[in-house]
């Protein structure tokens, strides 16, 4: 009977390069890692907290793996809020994701089963990460590896969170908050980096006439009314001369694609 026969050198080199690119992807995670694990946990806490099934977090986190929205979701459904109130503010949350594929290396990942889940999983982070990394060193196993990585932060985080709820003997005042302090810091180191200082006055206005019109479903209508200040916002942009929008906060890191490229005139 003729013994199999062990691998070639041909077939190892494939191999072993696929676990080379499956550890970078592993590595590039670890850093993302750092952030997402916490906020996994946050979410679990925030599940026991408001009384829901422990199994909601990790099923939000394989079933939805949306960062920020898997926190206001727990909020939204503890509150029994409608499913169309629901469904309308996650589109408009998320709906920047749209853009993610005009500039994330898609083709990279193989046709198929892998590319698919490569949609579903860009998040911020994964956009991030390989959006900006060399093309000659990106990988289909490299991407994905990736993110499964960083969904499996998501998953453990919030088991870990569960766990930590159950243990506690009383509920952590104010732990809800979480998810309002997370979208605080993010719009506070926004306008300090980009100086999009009207675009917060902007969510203000929005934010108050949504409180003041439309209480019961103040945070859809913020949206909304927010979207169409937003719009107007860059209409009205558009229509100023040249030299007004480069005076403009933020317009020197910004740029503005429609101004010529400027030469450097104060030389040393």
């Amino acid at each position: 009977m003729p013994r199999p026969s062990a691998a070639g050198p041909a077939e190892r080199a494939p191999r072993s390069a696929r676990l080379a690119e499956v550890t970078a992807g592993l590595g590039d995670s670890l850093g993302v890692g750092i952030g997402i694990l916490p906020l996994g946990v946050a979410l679990g806490v925030l599940v026991v907290q408001a009384g829901l099934p422990w199994w909601l977090a990790p099923a939000l986190s394989i079933g939805i793996f949306a960062g920020s929205v898997e926190l206001l979701l727990v909020s939204m459904i503890a509150a029994a809020t409608p499913l169309v109130t629901i469904a309308v503010t996650v589109f408009a949350v998320n709906f920047r994701h749209v853009f993610y594929a005009f500039s994330f290396p898609i083709s990279r990942v193989s046709p198929g089963i892998p590319r698919a889940y490569s949609v579903y999983a860009m998040i911020d982070e994964a956009y991030a990460t390989y959006v900006l990394m060399e093309g000659d060193r990106l990988s289909s196993a490299r991407i994905v590896s990736g993110q499964l990585a960083m969904q499996a932060y998501w998953v453990v985080g919030g088991l870990i969170g569960v766990a930590l709820a159950s243990a506690l003997p009383e509920p952590i005042e104010g732990f809800e908050f979480a998810l309002v302090a997370l979208f605080v810091v993010m719009t506070l180191d926004a306008v300090r980096s980009r100086r999009e200082v009207p675009s917060a006055l902007l969510a203000a206005l929005a934010a108050a006439i949504a409180i003041v019109a439309v209480p019961d479903n103040a945070l859809l209508v913020a949206l909304l009314v927010f979207t169409a200040l937003l719009t107007g916002r860059f209409a009205v942009s558009r229509l100023r001369p040249a030299p007004e929008r480069a005076a403009e906060p933020g317009a020197s890191e910004l740029g503005d694609p429609a101004d010529p490229p400027r030469e450097e005139t104060d030389r040393a």
